[in-house]
């Protein structure tokens, strides 16, 4: 362990916040990854900030990550500091037709707060298994709907250490990028404007989405959503099917039988079974196709 490191965190943050050799396959949905030298769990922005400069100076790499659903760790782990907001920079306020939420708030928690209020606007985000931070920095989006069509502003701490507001139309908000992603800018909070609607009609499409999910994808195993993004003009689901994939298996790790789309953590696989299956899948798409597959999903450490 890095001592002088670690006593330089203990200056800006209580020892209980920070983790060593915490193993990352209790903090990311495939449920792989060896530990992270240090794991860290700001409580506010000015914490997160002292952390980041500490990084900085000591010059120690660091990675954000939300509830990790979006994301592979390496079965060696990472030699750094991840820094997780999650737990506990989740809070949200609605004002008026305006929800405001940390970037740690889950997705679901902020679509259960709009259906409380009789908000409309964000049912298609209440099944995506992810953060608000997370969903700022790639414009997260599902049936038909994207964080463009209600972002009003995000609040982001930059490379330089700055606080800043960025409206709408500073967002670059694009399919799966962002200013904010570009930037390498931390997302701290953000603001959605949505508009009155029946509750009873939110619901209703809340649960019909909720029932959408539960039959088409395979939500009983360990996966990190949509594995690849979406080729222009094709289905990357489909063509993976096309291709003969369907349950295709490296060790542990399978194309759902379900949807072709999800690698799913079928039984104990390792970060390396996933990486490998999702490198022959592309590779295969490929031959057959022409058509390249870019993954959806960020890798973290060495593979």
């Amino acid at each position: 362990m890095n001592q002088k490191f670690y006593d330089e965190l203990l200056k800006v943050l209580p020892a209980e916040q920070v983790k060593v050799q915490e193993p990352m396959k209790s903090h990311i949905t495939f449920r792989v990854g060896g530990p992270a030298d240090f794991f860290i769990m700001p409580k506010t922005k000015v914490e997160l900030k002292a952390v980041i400069s500490c990084c900085k100076e000591q010059e120690m790499p660091y990675y954000i990550i939300g509830n990790g659903s979006n994301l592979l760790v390496s079965d060696e782990g990472y030699r750094g500091v991840v820094i997780q907001i999650f737990k506990y920079m989740n809070e949200i306020v609605c004002d008026g037709n305006s929800i405001r939420a940390q970037a740690g708030a889950l997705l679901s928690a902020v679509a259960g707060k709009a259906l409380e209020e009789g908000l409309s606007g964000f049912e298609f985000a209440a099944g995506i298994p992810g953060t608000l931070g997370g969903a700022c920095v790639m414009n997260a989006g599902a049936y038909g709907g994207e964080m463009k069509d209600v972002l009003k502003e995000v609040t982001v701490l930059t490379e330089d250490g700055e606080f800043k507001k960025l409206k709408d139309y500073e967002l670059e908000l694009g399919y799966r990028t962002s200013v904010i992603a570009k930037r390498n800018y931390i997302v701290l909070d953000a603001e959605i404007e949505l508009h009155p609607g029946d509750k009873a009609a939110i619901k209703e499409r809340m649960d019909e989405l909720k029932e959408r999910r539960i039959t088409k994808q395979p939500l009983e195993y360990p996966s990190a959503g949509s594995t690849f993004k979406r080729p222009e003009g094709y289905f990357a689901g489909k063509l993976i099917e096309d291709t003969g994939l369907r349950g295709f298996q490296v060790g542990g790790a399978q194309v759902s039988e379900k949807h072709c789309g999800f690698v799913i953590n079928r039984e104990n696989a390792a970060a390396s079974d996933i990486a490998e299956l999702m490198k022959q899948v592309a590779e295969k798409v490929e031959n057959k196709f022409g058509v390249t597959l870019e993954a959806e999903v960020k890798r973290l450490g060495e593979f």
